[in-house]
């Protein structure tokens, strides 16, 4: 990933709960961290190609209209090019299996704690750095 490039240490957000958002926010923020935080999957892929090329995504499995599981089934999810910590706060085997199955990097259950969550996206950013794009639809490079 360029350093010329102004998202390349921009961790995303994707979860319906201001609170949740907030506070991921305030702590990524005090690592030094770019953030760009989003109440919906919609509001996320409306924001356009540039929001796929940041350091990585962290997506809230249960959120309503689409899930984050849905989410990275879909042909925008498909094509991101970031690692995707996803967090839920329901924690059960089936939604780990499905994660894992979709690609997912890290699976962190909620209250998600501090430490695990920097450790996830400290090893989420240096995967964006060692791992070059190589996807070319939808402008998600």
């Amino acid at each position: 990933m360029s350093n010329d490039d102004p998202h390349a240490r921009t961790v995303f957000i994707v979860d319906d709960d201001a609170a949740v958002r907030d506070s991921m926010s305030i702590l990524l923020d005090a690592y030094g961290l770019g953030v760009e935080a989003f109440d919906s999957v919609a509001a996320f892929t409306n924001a356009g190609p540039a929001v796929r090329r940041g350091a990585c995504l962290i997506l809230d499995q249960h959120m309503p209209v689409v899930t984050g599981l849905q989410f990275l089934g879909s042909a925008d999810g498909k094509n991101l090019c970031i690692p995707v910590i996803l967090v839920t706060a329901h924690n059960d085997n089936e939604i780990r299996t499905q994660a894992n199955a979709a690609g997912v990097f890290a699976f962190l259950a909620k209250p998600v704690d501090a430490d695990a969550l920097m450790a996830a996206v400290t090893r989420a950013i240096a995967r964006s750095d060692a791992v070059p794009c190589t996807k070319q639809s939808g402008g998600t490079q």
